[in-house]
């Protein structure tokens, strides 16, 4: 049984099917990207994990289990979180705030031990602030800790974003277009902070993106998507010089980077 599975995943809003009877299935400890033009069914595959949609047809499991009985607030609790293309951040609150939301999920007290401040309370938000330091630390967010989201620079908010679902402590992380946006320099980094985050934090990562310079250097698995179908499968080399796939998006030219 594969860490992440989907079989003959199908959804269909009205007439449109959006994604068409696409299986494929992710290992656990790799980088497994999903790769295609705008409107190949990419982010709604994400959004069917994250049970914002539910499909009409098909199956998903995580470590063995179904996840669609599951609702969207409970996706976090099994180990599962994501960024999204559009930064959804608290923009009047501090890049720790934000983080620190993040750790809602591993909350154990009640709201009358937390009135009164319990030393159990206590030493869960210590628990807590401990967690979100170590994500601080590791996207290098030190400087921009107490700044609050609204007065930050695009490119360091998409790291806030980022760091806000490693806070989570996922098992699978889905990365959303973690490079839309950023600059060459940034991009790099997101390249070196998902190797760290599958080397040192052992962390599971499905990945949308369209820069095909960083699924490249990155990736273990690639898949190619458009209208909804699968294209290819295979290694980052195997799927970007595969026909189909060079004509459905790389302009007919392997050099393309996006």
């Amino acid at each position: 049984m594969s860490f992440l599975e989907l079989t003959d995943v199908t959804l269909k809003f009205g007439g449109v099917t959006a994604v068409d009877n696409v299986s494929f299935s992710v290992e656990k400890g790799e980088v497994f990207s999903l790769v295609g033009p705008n409107g190949a069914g990419k982010s709604t595959i994400f959004n069917i994990l994250s049970r914002f949609y539910t499909p009409s047809h098909g199956e998903i499991t995580f470590e063995g289990k179904s996840i669609l009985t599951k609702q969207s607030h409970e996706i976090a609790g099994i180990g599962i979180a994501r960024t999204f293309q559009n930064i959804e951040l608290f923009h009047q609150a501090s890049v720790l705030q934000n983080l620190l939301v993040a750790r809602q999920t591993h909350r154990k007290s009640n709201p009358v031990s937390e009135i009164l401040f319990s030393p159990f309370v206590k030493k869960e938000e210590y628990r807590h602030r401990y967690a979100v330091e170590k994500v601080i630390d590791f996207l290098d967010l030190q400087s921009y800790r107490e700044k609050f989201i609204s007065g930050l620079p695009y490119g360091v908010r998409k790291v806030v974003e980022l760091g806000r679902a490693l806070a989570i402590e996922p098992k699978l992380l889905l990365l959303d277009e973690p490079a839309s946006g950023l600059s060459v320099e940034e991009t790099q980094d997101v390249a070196f902070w998902i190797e760290d985050i599958k080397k040192v934090m052992g962390i599971t990562v499905l990945m949308v993106e369209h820069d095909m310079h960083l699924v490249s250097s990155v990736s273990d698995r690639v898949m190619a998507l458009a209208d909804g179908k699968m294209l290819a499968l295979g290694t980052p080399g195997e799927v970007k010089n595969h026909p189909a796939v060079i004509e459905a998006y790389l302009g007919g030219s392997e050099e393309d980077g996006n």
